[in-house]
């Protein structure tokens, strides 16, 4: 447990002088009233009073006279001053004066931020002239100057020049020898302190020290490494700390600008960290006796000594560079999983921010570069769930705002000054909106004051360690506290990021270990604000698609449960369809691009999600079209056929079923099925469409059948897609350019199609005739016998008979049939001469048979199923149906719990309409399911059941099938109609009483 703040016996004091110290009026008994709760808590928690006093002693050691004897190396009488040793033992927790060297007499030490006395800002904030006196009033805060803070340290008579002397030669014959006792070592220790307090006025003590300042780190090293790890049974380390205060506040730091140093620094940190917890400490005493010394107490003042070492080192720096080396080396602390590391990391960082609010006199340039974090570790540890570690992180926050004004009010200059103060305004409104325990209980209340003082670098600094706090295992801080400051402050800031790239960097490797739903929501949700800014779309875009596909269930998440504002939906999805399109304008012969893959499989996942449902029906024909290019481009390519950048997969196999057409063909199956086109889906999965498109010979029938379909059953969005294709035929390569012609040929059935301008449809289909390319012939017949239909149209067409009858002989089979289709239309307007060479021409072909045949299978059935199950679609394209069907059996059956475990059986058929069936029945009939049922057998079974399936039913499909399981199915319309079961089964588990039970 860490030691109290503000507070250590006289004897600290004292032993930094050779005679008597003089008493500090700011010298407090220990009865003396602690107003600040801060004290009070670190008082109850870890003041030494809690421990009965020792004896008293027989005398000080360290006193005047004792330094006089034994500075001059007389040692008449060893057992003597063993025996005074001892008694310091017994002194440690004596009954003294406590000495409180960073509070002023006026200073209750109240972390009142009620900010009374800035009315003015309400009544005129542009008035406000920024001042020192201002930024004190603000945190509640007095001024007081480092001379009349610490003039008790220095307030001593002065020391004979003999006593110098013989003080010198003490400490001198220390660095040519050894310590081997611990009066030896607490006897070099306060000779040393003694001589640092004759700096000021004494050049013989300013040269020796300033030249054996390596030799005096060097045993100090030693003497921490001889300190035990685990147990606390000597007072030399706390005497270490004192003697580098004791220096420090003569600006002599023994801790700063050498690598020596820094290692003495982090060695005495962690000596003093580490140690166990108090309580671990105390049942160490019972088992192994330390003589006369009460380790409680003992630990207490040892502690304080370190915090107020730490004060020392603060006090006169003006630069800030001094608090940025100690915060390098608390902040592992800070972050420790240990709670009593945690707690004496913040204590000492509390009192060092209370130190330096009090005394703080900056000066550019200032070299603090890490406030960001800082603020943000502060915050999080205000969120900690050891109560001790939350209120001492309050306090230091406190102090850190305070800071963060005076700071920033050295920096702005006056150009910037409006800004400071409008930030200071919002300060104060929050700050009188809530009491100090409700603010610091808070951390998105906290983010909200901190934003407006951050810069860019220091705003991106607090998102970095708020997301390395939502790793449990690294940082103590709840989730929650972490989840909290970082949606608050990219709400508030976002705008201001500038390295948006590493936080996404950040934020997707840490997906993987935040389990919380809650916590994982507001991660997904600071990806959203990033990505709805137009600012940052593409960036956050692009970074996404620089990672593995298919997207593990992580990266899938967020792509399906983007959470944007409705204005954004259409820019987001634009810019993601964008990225492939602009794929489509590439060479085909060289390497498919990866970005072209993964924004096909991210729009997959977005179109499963539905998050963006109002945009994909807005973007839907410009999505189709992009898609059935990339189907196109995807024909017959491997992985190995994209440009997948260099260790992108390191230590990750790739399934030989991964392909840039199987990602495509998914992604344009749930888009039809997200834009409610079930119809035109059913008709695809019904004549082998799917599989046509996959075809290179047949890809042209799958986009055929599907224009066709689509024309059918949603003639207003066959019209939108045509209207997009007049630009896009002329755009791309050769794939591209039949993708889009072959879609916009069959549109022109449309009756609309006549609107066209004719240099849109007779002109470019005319061109077409000339092609080089027999598709673009053939596509050009078929769109003409489309178009011939129409009387006003036919006058255009008929000038077009001596390119059809040249087409009667060419040797490709369509493109002949399709020729005389259109010929025959026109027969009875052509003249004698043109009759005769069409004849000429098509007697040779009388020989063959050309024709279509229809077959109609029909099966008598010998039973006759009840007309309120029979549905001739299928069900999942005819939801009323089925749910006709569903209340049937949840009327007439019985013990339908078992009827649910009958149907998951069918839900591993190798089929997919049966397992797609099978599925639904399950969602629907849990409407009529008796509640009673449920809640004896409950529904984990329906949610977790696993079924086996043999692999070689169903290539690419799981070898373990549940519901849970389905959400990631390759098959589209399985995911969501899984996605709609496995709801109403949760639904049914959570609320059981709320269903009513059909008799049966």
């Amino acid at each position: 447990m860490p030691l109290p703040y503000r507070g250590r016996g006289s004897r600290l004091a004292s032993s930094r002088v050779a005679s008597t110290s003089v008493h500090s009026p700011r010298r407090a008994g220990r009865g003396a009233p602690w107003s600040s709760h801060a004290l009070r808590l670190t008082r109850r928690r870890h003041s030494s009073e809690q421990v009965p006093p020792g004896p008293e002693p027989q005398a000080d050691f360290r006193s005047g006279k004792w330094l006089q004897e034994h500075a001059g190396g007389d040692a008449r009488d060893s057992q003597q001053t063993a025996r005074a040793g001892m008694g310091s033992r017994h002194r440690i927790c004596s009954q003294e004066e406590v000495v409180i060297p960073c509070d002023s007499d006026n200073d209750s030490g109240s972390v009142d931020l009620q900010l009374s006395n800035l009315e003015d800002i309400k009544k005129d904030p542009s008035s406000l002239e920024l001042t020192d006196s201002d930024i004190f009033d603000i945190t509640g805060l007095s001024q007081e100057s480092f001379i009349d803070s610490f003039r008790h340290l220095t307030q001593q008579g002065p020391v004979s020049e003999a006593n110098v002397e013989r003080l010198i030669q003490s400490i001198q014959e220390v660095f040519n020898g050894e310590l081997q006792s611990e009066f030896e070592k607490l006897t070099f220790l306060r000779s040393l302190s003694s001589l640092s307090q004759t700096l000021p006025y004494d050049e013989t003590t300013e040269s020796f020290i300033h030249s054996h300042i390596t030799d005096i780190v060097h045993v100090l090293n030693m003497l921490i490494e001889e300190e035990p790890l685990h147990s606390l049974f000597s007072s030399v380390r706390q005497e270490v700390f004192i003697t580098i205060a004791n220096l420090s506040y003569q600006d002599i730091h023994l801790l700063f600008g050498s690598e020596d140093r820094a290692d003495l620094f982090s060695l005495i940190t962690k000596s003093i960290i580490t140690l166990p917890s108090v309580e671990t400490l105390i049942q160490l005493q019972e088992i192994m006796p330390s003589g006369s010394y009460n380790t409680e107490c003992l630990y207490r003042q040892t502690f304080q000594a370190f915090s107020e070492m730490l004060q020392s080192l603060v006090v006169k720096d003006p630069h800030l560079e001094n608090l940025d080396t100690i915060f390098k080396q608390m902040d592992p602390w800070l972050q420790s999983t240990k709670d009593h590391e945690r707690e004496r990391a913040t204590a000492s960082m509390a009192q060092v921010l209370k130190c330096l609010s009090r005394h703080l006199s900056l000066k550019l340039p200032l070299r603090f570069q890490r406030l960001g974090h800082f603020v943000a570790l502060m915050a999080l540890l205000c969120g900690d769930s050891v109560t001790e570690v939350a209120e001492e992180a309050a306090e230091g926050m406190h102090c850190l705002l305070h800071v963060t004004l005076r700071l920033k009010c050295t920096i702005y200059d006056k150009k910037n000054h409006p800004n400071l103060r409008r930030a200071m305004k919002k300060c104060q409104e929050l700050l009188e909106l809530y009491s100090i325990k409700q603010f610091y209980s808070c951390p998105f209340k906290i983010a909200q004051i901190f934003e407006a003082f951050l810069n860019s670098n220091e705003l991106f600094q607090f998102v970095m360690t708020t997301l390395d706090g939502l790793e449990n295992l690294k940082h103590p801080c709840t989730q929650k506290s972490a989840g909290e400051l970082l949606i608050t402050m990219v709400k508030n800031a976002e705008s201001r990021f500038e390295k948006v790239p590493e936080i996404m960097g950040v934020i997707c490797a840490r997906l993987s270990i935040i389990s919380q739903p809650r916590v994982r929501r507001q991660i997904i949700n600071t990806v959203s604000l990033f990505i709805s800014r137009p600012k940052y779309t593409d960036i956050v875009i692009g970074h996404l698609l620089c990672h593995p596909v298919p997207y593990d269930r992580h990266l899938a998440e967020l792509w399906r449960t983007l959470e944007v504002e409705l204005p954004s939906t259409t820019w987001i999805l634009w810019r993601l369809l964008r990225k492939l399109q602009k794929c489509h304008n590439e060479p085909t012969h060289e390497k498919m691009a990866y970005v072209a893959v993964a924004a096909t499989d991210a729009l997959y996942e977005v179109f499963v999600g539905n998050r963006l449902q109002a945009a994909t029906f807005r973007l839907f024909p410009q999505l189709l079209m992009t898609l059935l290019i990339q189907i196109h481009h995807s024909i017959g390519l491997t992985m190995s056929d994209v440009a997948v950048p260099s260790g992108l997969y390191t230590g990750q196999e790739m399934s030989s079923e991964v392909t840039p057409l199987c990602f495509a063909i998914q992604a344009t199956k749930s888009l039809l099925l997200r834009t409610l086109c079930w119809q035109e889906f059913n008709i695809m999965e019904k004549n082998k469409g799917w599989t046509l498109l996959e075809g290179k010979e047949c890809h042209l029938q799958g986009v055929s059948l599907l224009a066709n379909a689509l024309l059918e059953r949603n003639h207003l969005l066959a019209q939108k897609v045509m209207y997009l294709l007049v630009p896009l035929l002329n755009r791309g390569n050769d794939k591209h350019k039949l993708t889009s012609a072959g879609f916009f040929v069959e549109l022109l059935q449309s009756p609309v199609a006549r609107r066209l301008p004719s240099i849109y449809s007779i002109v470019r289909l005319k061109d077409w005739l000339h092609h080089g390319n027999r598709v673009f012939k053939f596509l050009a017949l078929r769109g003409l016998r489309y178009l011939i239909k129409h009387q006003d149209m036919r006058e255009d067409i008929r000038s077009l008979l001596p390119c059809i009858l040249d087409l009667l002989c060419e040797t490709d089979e369509k493109i002949v049939l399709l020729a005389i289709q259109i010929l025959l239309q026109l027969v009875g307007t052509m003249d004698f001469t043109t009759l005769t060479a069409m004849m000429k021409t098509l007697f040779t072909l009388f020989g063959d048979e050309s024709r279509q045949v229809l077959t109609i299978c029909a099966q008598f059935l010998k039973w006759k199923l009840p007309q309120e199950v029979y549905c001739k679609d299928p069900w999942y394209i005819s939801p009323s149906e089925a749910g006709t069907v569903c209340k049937f059996f949840g009327k007439k059956c019985q013990g339908k719990v078992n009827l649910l475990a009958q149907t998951l059986m069918f839900s591993k058929n190798a089929k997919l309409p049966i397992r797609r069936a099978a599925v639904l029945f399950v969602g629907l009939l849990l409407k009529y399911v008796d509640c009673s049922e449920l809640r004896t057998k409950g529904t984990d079974w329906i949610e977790n059941e696993i079924i086996s399936i043999d692999l070689h039913l169903q290539p690419g499909f799981c070898g373990h099938l549940d519901l849970k399981a389905l959400l990631h199915d390759p098959e589209p319309s399985l995911c969501i109609i899984a996605s709609q079961a496995l709801f109403r089964v949760q639904k049914v588990g959570a609320e059981p009483d709320s269903r009513q039970s059909i008799p049966g």
